[in-house]
């Protein structure tokens, strides 16, 4: 500072000046201080607490569509419930991570601690079920069987239980109508995962973490109608999570309902049927092993001929698909995983593979009529055919003499097939086939539907198999080297054919072509492939996509989109060869047939009756039993896996379902009151003006006794009956 000549003194603005430089330096650092105390010392509580001023959405999920029977009958819909579920986040935020909230919680509940915790772990590499594999951040259901008294505990006390909710929630029914619980084929559900968030966020149905999804059958097939749109309200709310103002609301949209073309009560008949045929044979001797059969498996299909809707189709072992509903528990997952339970989630209809055995010989029919060998001439049905001194054995080793293709299918004669199936490999050239090989056999087979999906409408169908040049080629290109290690030359059975398959398994050899004539060897064929097959013979030659789904109608009822059948190929062969096919089947359950002694009684002038019977050899197993059949409007295929014959084993139970459906008694008396399905169903069910679904009342079935069910030609003691048929 620069002092005054004059008094010696600093003037008083300088002064001024100085102090109102020292206030505004001073008043900077102040702000400079607390600009580093807001933003750097707790710059991160406070971002915090801004980020808690944000929109709150809070999701009311949509009530799930029902899934009809063709007259309306609730399959899977939807019932309220006590459900008391547990917030993951609040929980983790816990000292002890929500153990002790969750133990007080079991002790309400009745559950152990264990079970509880469980079932609130989110499901990763590491754990396995049970657990939930739904988002970790939406409310996790630990149960829907809440009693209203521990839902009242729980909402009473809200400090012993933070984070729990309990509250009356709409949650998936099925109901079993007359006893059909229709399991494989209406599949289940779970909650959506955050992958399968992703995948669907910039589709046209995406998920919420809400949402609950199906995992298989129908209710996965058709999800997208059925899951219907949640309701969304977003609230603006402070870091105290007070409500600031709604900001948005995104009105619910119901699930739309599924009409099916399962008709329950013929379903209920089928399910019984098997079940029963099943536990039946099990008490049977088999001859060639001298144990008793297993019937380890089986599935029916009955079919709409000139649609390829599905009526019917039952697998065993089945389940109980509310086992899911509400988290699945440990003991009910391990039961429908492990292998003591046979893998009952498996729809063996349109899953299980199995060798067709005779009821293949309507493809190879067909193929030795392309390939110029004409339906009503002639052909050998010695007791055996000998090829390259092996011998191959007729079924009972029985001979007919020469008889047509028609006969040969009566009869079900397997040296026909042999002698046809190895003349042709031998035309195409044998082991070194020509460039120009016809390969009718394997090419029918195809254009039959066969070794390719149906295209039904349910998920993870399989293709079984045809092996034919090519498939034996990628085969033995996949399994060489396996071969080769395990191969050797005298060895046991399978290390022979192991050794031969090392050397030249990718040659098509003439007991190849042998076997696949009568559907055997490494021929898969799947009970929906074959009554896709056969409904195309009984409806002059359509193969049609097999469908379950018949419309899917809004939750007001005034939309209604029908799924129209569709068809994806016909059978090769031209209108004779179908009559021919048509009149060999029907001479299968007239007298001398080999499904005869099942259908003795039916009134074959009113509802002409086709069948073709199979009893398919599987190495190491039991025979496995398949009995195709079909009337001019609906198409039956049962199989049984290490249950004997076709007719032994699946004839009462076919036989029981058609009397059933169109109301006959075993001497062929018709009752209209008793039939439950004469013909196909034509109409939807009727929809009222509020949108609703009246349902039909629907009885269990009551299955005939032992006296009724007998045909009456073969009444009296099991000795007089005729033996096992093919």
């Amino acid at each position: 500072m620069t002092k005054s000549p004059e008094t010696g003194r600093i003037p008083r603005v300088q002064i001024r000046l100085v102090i109102m430089q020292v206030l505004v330096f001073s008043m900077l650092c102040t702000l400079g201080g607390r600009l580093w105390y807001l933003q750097i010392r707790n710059g991160g509580e406070y971002y915090d607490e801004a980020k808690s001023n944000h929109v709150q959405r809070v999701v009311q999920p949509a009530v799930r569509g029902s899934i009809l029977d063709a007259r309306g009958v609730a399959l899977a819909d939807n019932e309220t419930r006590l459900v008391v579920s547990a917030s993951r986040t609040a929980l983790m935020k816990m000292k002890d991570k929500g153990k002790g909230v969750l133990t007080r919680l079991a002790g309400v509940l009745d559950m152990t601690p264990q079970e509880v915790m469980q079932k609130v772990r989110v499901c990763d590499s590491k754990t396995p079920p049970p657990c939930w594999n739904g988002s970790p951040y939406q409310p996790i259901p630990v149960t829907a069987e809440a009693t209203t008294q521990q839902a009242l505990q729980i909402r009473e006390r809200p400090e012993e239980y933070p984070g729990i909710t309990a509250e009356p929630t709409a949650v998936r029914r099925y109901p079993a109508p007359g006893g059909a619980r229709t399991a494989q084929a209406l599949g289940y559900l779970s909650p959506v995962t955050d992958e399968e968030i992703q995948k669907a966020k910039d589709t046209d149905s995406p998920h919420l973490r809400s949402d609950q999804v199906g995992r298989s059958g129908i209710e996965r097939t058709y999800d997208k109608y059925l899951r219907g749109k949640a309701e969304v309200t977003s609230y603006e709310v402070d870091n105290l999570g007070r409500v600031m103002g709604q900001t948005k609301s995104d009105r619910g949209v119901a699930g739309s309902t599924l009409v099916t073309s399962i008709d329950a009560r013929v379903q209920a008949v089928a399910e019984f049927e098997l079940q029963q045929a099943m536990k039946t044979v099990r008490h049977e001797t088999d001859n060639i092993t001298g144990r008793k059969y297993e019937a380890d498996s089986g599935a029916v299909v009955v079919m709409e001929a000139k649609t390829g809707r599905v009526v019917a189709m039952a697998s065993q072992p089945d389940y109980d698909p509310n086992a899911w509903v509400g988290g699945i528990s440990g003991k009910d997952y391990a039961k429908l995983t492990s292998k003591n339970s046979n893998y009952p989630l498996l729809n063996r209809a349109i899953q299980g593979q199995a060798p067709a055995g005779s009821i293949f010989k309507v493809v190879s029919a067909s193929a030795a009529v392309r390939a110029g060998y004409p339906f009503d001439n002639k052909y050998e049905c010695s007791s055996s055919y000998n090829m390259g001194g092996r011998s191959f054995a007729n079924f009972e080793s029985k001979g007919h003499g020469p008889i047509t293709l028609g006969e040969a299918l009566k009869f079900s004669c397997n040296t026909v097939f042999y002698a046809l199936g190895h003349k042709e490999w031998q035309r195409d050239g044998g082991l070194k086939p020509k460039k120009d090989a016809h390969d009718w056999f394997y090419r029918t087979a195809r254009e039959f539907g066969l070794g390719a999906v149906t295209g039904i409408d349910l998920p993870n169908e399989v293709t079984g198999r045809i092996p034919d040049r090519q498939w034996k080629k990628n085969f033995w290109k996949a399994n060489k080297d396996a071969w080769c290690k395990q191969g050797k030359k005298g060895g046991t059975y399978v290390e022979q054919i192991a050794y031969e398959n090392c050397l030249e398994g990718n040659q098509l050899k003439a007991f190849d072509s042998i076997n696949f004539a009568i559907g055997q060897g490494d021929v898969l064929v799947t009970p929906i492939q074959m009554a896709t097959a056969y409904a195309a013979i009984s409806n002059g030659g359509t193969l049609f996509n097999p469908t379950i789904g018949k419309a899917v109608i809004s939750p007001d009822g005034k939309r209604v989109e029908v799924i129209k059948p569709t068809p994806h190929g016909r059978l090769p062969v031209d209108a004779k060869t179908l009559g021919d096919l048509d009149k060999g089947l029907r001479m299968v359950v007239e007298p001398g047939g080999t499904a005869a002694w099942r259908f003795v009684g039916w009134p074959l002038d009113k509802v002409p009756m086709r069948a073709k019977t199979g009893t398919a050899q599987v190495y190491g197993k039991q025979t496995t039993s398949w009995l195709a059949t079909y009337t001019d409007d609906f198409v039956i295929v049962m199989t049984i896996s290490q249950g004997g014959t076709g007719s032994g084993a699946s004839g009462p139970a076919v036989r029981n379902i058609y009397n059933a459906m169109y109301g006959f008694d075993m001497e062929g008396n018709y009752d209209a009151a008793t039939a439950l399905l004469p013909k196909p169903e034509a109409k939807l069910p009727a929809v009222q003006p509020d949108g609703t679904i009246v349902a039909p009342e629907i009885k269990p079935y009551v299955p005939p006794s032992p006296e009724e069910s007998e045909p009456p030609a073969l009444a009296g003691p099991p000795a007089t009956r005729p033996a096992g048929h093919d």
